[in-house]
């Protein structure tokens, strides 16, 4: 059992959100193969472009030559939270410095899968007809591990009679 909620956000309202100001607490985060499964290892962020734990643009390095970054053509990562097994607490925040909203995320959930809008092609059709093109949204999924049950990572096999309790909060404000 691995339930999330996969809506996308867009903080200036409309536009690519590269410019958004990111922060993950996160030391590791779990890498994808070709075809973004992820391969169960847990690789440390230090030094390389999935390295959010302080505040910085979306697009910074979204462009870096990283094969990640190639694989998902953009950010399609699940990063590992630095916090007690269980506990709620902040996973991500997300700021927009030209409009000053923040939207702040926390969770119960061991990772949060970060995306950053990649394969949205202006097909999607939203509000006042706006298409939805490259980057113009993002998302940010507390979950358990992707493929955990094909890998030694926290296992999210619910056995009869156990009980599934999972938490996500999102809290909107303005700096």
């Amino acid at each position: 059992m691995n339930l999330t909620q996969h809506s996308y956000f867009n903080l200036r309202g409309r536009g690519d959100v590269l410019g958004n100001v990111l922060q993950i607490p996160a030391d590791q985060f779990t890498p994808v193969d070709s075809t973004l499964i992820p391969s169960g290892e847990l690789r440390p962020v230090t030094g390389t472009p999935f390295d959010f734990r302080q505040p910085t643009a979306i697009g910074a390095r979204i462009r870096a030559a990283d094969e990640q970054l190639e694989f998902g053509k953009g950010y399609d990562h699940n990063w590992v939270i630095a916090k007690p097994a269980g506990a709620l607490a902040v996973v991500a925040t997300v700021y927009e410095p030209d409009t000053g909203r923040v939207l702040e995320v926390s969770s119960t959930e061991p990772g949060v899968q970060f995306y950053s809008g990649n394969f949205l092609d202006g097909s999607s059709i939203g509000k006042s007809g706006w298409a939805y093109a490259l980057h113009d949204g993002l998302a940010l999924e507390p979950q358990h591990f992707p493929d955990s049950p094909n890998h030694a990572i926290p296992s999210v096999i619910l056995k009869p009679g156990q009980t599934y309790h999972n938490t996500i909060s999102y809290r909107f404000a303005v700096r």
